[in-house]
Parts: C-alpha cells; structure tokens; sequence
C-alpha cells in the first residue's frame, strides 16, 4: 500500500494521536494561509497583543481625592528630623575640632578627654537644636501658607524660608529682621531655582 496517500497519512495521523504519537506534520505553505481571525498581529513569541502589556496609568491605589505626591504635612516630621541629625553631626565634627584646638597643649590624659567629650556633646546640642528649630519654623510656615492659598508650588516655599529667616533673627531688630530674611529668601530661591533646573534649561532649550 502507498503510505503517501491522503486517506492514509490521515489514518495515520490519526491513530497515532490516539495512543500518544506525534502530530501530523504540515508544510510552512499550508500553514501560511490560515488566517488569524479577530485578532491583531500577535508577536511571534507570545500569543498577545503586545500593546496591551503598556501599562498607562499608575499602579497605586489612593483614597478618594488623595494626592499623588507627599505634603509638606507629611514631609514636615522628615525635614525636622533631617535637620536635628544633620545638625548633631555637623556640630559633633565642629566640637571635636575645637576641643583638639583647645587642648593642643594638654598631654594625652582624662582630663583632656573629658574636656573634648563636654566640647563635642555641648556643639552637637547646640547645632541640632539651631537646624531643628529653623526647620521647624519652616514646616509650620510652609504648612500655614499651602492651607491659606490652597495651592503647593514654589512661592510657598520661597515665602517659608524668608518669614523663617525674619523671624529666627527677631530679637536682633529691624536690621536683624532684615538681614534674616534677605538669608531665608535666598536660601529658598536658591532650593527652588535646583528644584526647577531641569524644567528652566529644557523649557530654555526649546528657544534656542
């Protein structure tokens, strides 16, 4: 019999199939007319539509009318936090310098080290309390202007650092005054202008 008719390739195929055996073989031809009904091109390697996998929108879940971004409610406890830790350090390193300078002439002995260990712990106070209130200050300030104008952006922080700047220098009167602020305003100015510096050179670029 000739194994190479239809009926029999058929039967074959077929009987194979029933007890595990391969599955027929087709040609690249045969297979290059069956046409892929209501679908788009698929990739070659998954069997979907690979523009269903761009995913446009987030993927986190907010409460009804949350924001997206953190306020300055929220980042109020970390600036202040940031600022007393960054302060100790600063001061530690301060201290330690001063009370080798102080001591220069002291041999090495328990005295000496007490008068360092009081010199570093004293800065450290001292600069953690310094950047913990001015932070502070700033938070509260910030906070206040956002709920009074309903809106978050630049002017909140530049109108922060300069009432903080002004108020931090109080006592110092109206030159003080003065001087603090003209401190605060160029300090926040100068966080607002690195906050935006990207969108000021890109937007900038267009221009050019």
């Amino acid at each position: 019999m000739d194994n190479n008719t239809p009926g029999s390739g058929g039967f074959k195929g077929g009987f194979g199939n029933l007890f595990g055996g391969g599955a027929p073989e087709y040609s690249h031809s045969e297979l290059a007319g069956v046409p892929l009904t209501g679908m788009s091109p698929l990739s070659p390697y998954l069997n979907v539509d690979p523009r269903y996998l761009v995913q446009d929108t987030d993927e986190f879940i907010l409460p009804t009318g949350a924001s997206k971004t953190r306020g300055r409610f929220e980042l109020a406890f970390f600036t202040i936090g940031g600022c007393c830790i960054t302060g100790a350090a600063f001061g530690t390193l301060n201290g330690l310098r001063m009370g080798l300078k102080e001591t220069r002439d002291m041999t090495w002995s328990k005295p000496r080290n007490v008068q360092i260990l009081n010199m570093v712990t004293r800065q450290g106070a001292s600069w953690a309390n310094t950047l913990g209130s001015l932070a502070l200050l700033y938070s509260v300030f910030g906070v206040a202007i956002e709920k009074a104008r309903g809106a978050e952006d630049d002017i909140n922080t530049v109108a922060a650092g300069t009432l903080t700047g002004m108020l931090y220098k109080s006592t110092g009167g109206l030159r003080g005054v003065a001087r603090g602020g003209l401190v605060g305003l160029a300090m926040s100015g100068a966080y607002a202008l690195y906050n935006n510096w990207d969108h000021l050179t890109g937007s900038s670029a267009r221009y050019f």
